[in-house]
């Protein structure tokens, strides 16, 4: 694996915080999130010391798989708005600090992982690590406008990894939860990309913009939206999801599916489309339906997982439509 040189000295002593940042905490809320919702879903009795260390390994290994993307990509990130204020490329953290961090934690949670609970759980956890910091970030990320698409598994797996910590196994609907996931990255992360394409450019990323153009991303986004919300309805037909989540995902799906049509008959990520301040959700007039599809999609998935949870925690009865 290449390595990516430091880009700046470190002009002060790193703070704690800056080790936080590292390990991307907004990311990892969600992947700890997604992960949760799989250990309960699996519906098998695990002890609370025990589902917590999964949850600690699961969470320590987002944050080592954050701090290596960091470690990697700081000449990229000097470069994009949205990313140059990171603690490596500030100059407040060293880049052998990172990987060191990156390389400690990830270890730390597969073995912690294996010990405590079981080895089916961590060997997917390490999987996911290695696609993550690896596959994605150094291969599909600078070399293939399908760097979202394939690096997107990376993200889709906690979910399968908190299921298979509590019962040792993978069942379909473990699996389901990943796909859901999976389907939801590229739509979501081509939306921001629509606004933020500059920045992209700017970097050498083949994101879908860039390679493809705006036009082609918009399509894009409504075929895998089409495809995307029909999947949501099926953990109500496998018996994970019950009436609730049906209506979530049904009410919720329309609304994903129309501002995708919205999206993809707008201008966004053309000329005069793009973002005029630092952060994720300022834009121009003619970016805010890919705005709008990128805070919805954020949404809609944090509303399908939180749905299971609490029909699961609340032991509502699975419709099971196809059983």
């Amino acid at each position: 694996m290449a390595m990516s040189p430091a880009l700046s000295t470190v002009a002060a002593p790193a703070r704690w915080q800056d080790f936080v940042q590292l390990m991307k905490p907004r990311v990892m809320s969600l992947v700890v999130f997604t992960a949760l919702t799989g250990l309960v879903c699996a519906g098998h009795a695990v002890h609370p010391v025990l589902a917590a260390v999964a949850i600690l390994c699961i969470a320590v290994g987002a944050g080592a798989s954050g701090a290596l993307n960091m470690w990697y990509d700081a000449d990229i990130d000097a470069k994009m708005r949205r990313t140059r204020g990171r603690p490596v490329p500030a100059g407040r953290v060293q880049g052998a600090d990172a990987l060191a961090l990156g390389v400690v934690l990830s270890m730390f949670s597969v073995m912690l992982m294996g010990m405590a609970l079981n080895w089916l759980a961590a060997g997917l956890l390490a999987f996911t690590i290695f696609f993550y910091a690896v596959v994605y970030t150094v291969w599909l990320k600078r070399f293939t406008a399908q760097n979202i698409v394939i690096g997107g598994l990376a993200g889709a797996l906690p979910p399968v990894i908190g299921w298979a910590a509590a019962t040792g196994s993978a069942p379909l609907n473990a699996w389901l939860l990943c796909a859901i996931i999976f389907m939801w990255t590229p739509p979501h992360f081509w939306a921001l990309s629509l606004y933020t394409s500059e920045d992209y450019e700017r970097a050498g990323v083949p994101m879908m913009p860039v390679v493809a153009g705006a036009a082609s991303t918009r399509r894009q986004i409504l075929v895998y939206s089409l495809l995307f919300t029909p999947l949501c309805l099926v953990p109500a037909l496998t018996g994970l999801g019950g009436p609730i989540y049906l209506a979530v995902a049904g009410l919720g799906g329309l609304v994903f599916l129309l501002l995708a049509w919205r999206l993809f008959r707008s201008h966004a990520g053309e000329t005069g489309g793009q973002r005029n301040d630092d952060g994720l959700y300022g834009v121009r007039a003619g970016a805010k339906d890919a705005r709008n599809l990128f805070a919805f999609s954020i949404l809609y998935l944090t509303l399908l997982f939180a749905t299971l949870l609490v029909e699961h925690l609340m032991r509502v009865k699975p419709l099971e439509l196809l059983r």
